[in-house]
């Protein structure tokens, strides 16, 4: 089962387990979000929506925020010793689909675990010999 969802002016095509990066949306990390644009839910019978599906939704879990490449604009007129140079980052959320949900059903996954770090200890028995 897939679904095509917009967001942020982009259509994704999601199936559950997928990663995908978007535009920033509110979310703490480790919470699990809806998104609610729903254009088509793929599978043996697809739904088309008209624009979107009633009811149908998808549930994302936040794995991170962070900021995307730097993009530098820079202009020159030549001859005119004229120059700007510009750049910006965009703010990304990166997501996890869980599931695909129909019928306004409630997302019934909940956010994984996180995996611990194995402690490393430090030697007790280390001498300097000076």
């Amino acid at each position: 089962m897939f679904a095509v969802i917009k967001t942020g002016g982009r259509q994704y095509r999601v199936v559950p387990d997928d990663v995908l990066e978007i535009g920033k949306i509110a979310g703490d990390v480790g919470t699990i979000v809806q998104l609610g644009e729903v254009l088509l839910v793929g599978g043996e019978t697809p739904v088309l929506g008209v624009p979107t599906v009633a009811g149908a939704s998808v549930a994302a879990e936040v794995l991170q925020h962070k900021r995307g490449p730097k993009v530098i604009s820079f202009k020159k007129r030549r001859r005119k010793n004229s120059r700007r140079k510009r750049g910006y980052r965009d703010e990304i959320t990166v997501l996890r689909i869980t599931e695909i949900l129909a019928d306004g059903n409630k997302p019934t996954i909940g956010p994984r675990p996180k995996r611990e770090k194995p402690a490393v200890t430090a030697p007790a028995d280390v001498e300097d010999a000076a």
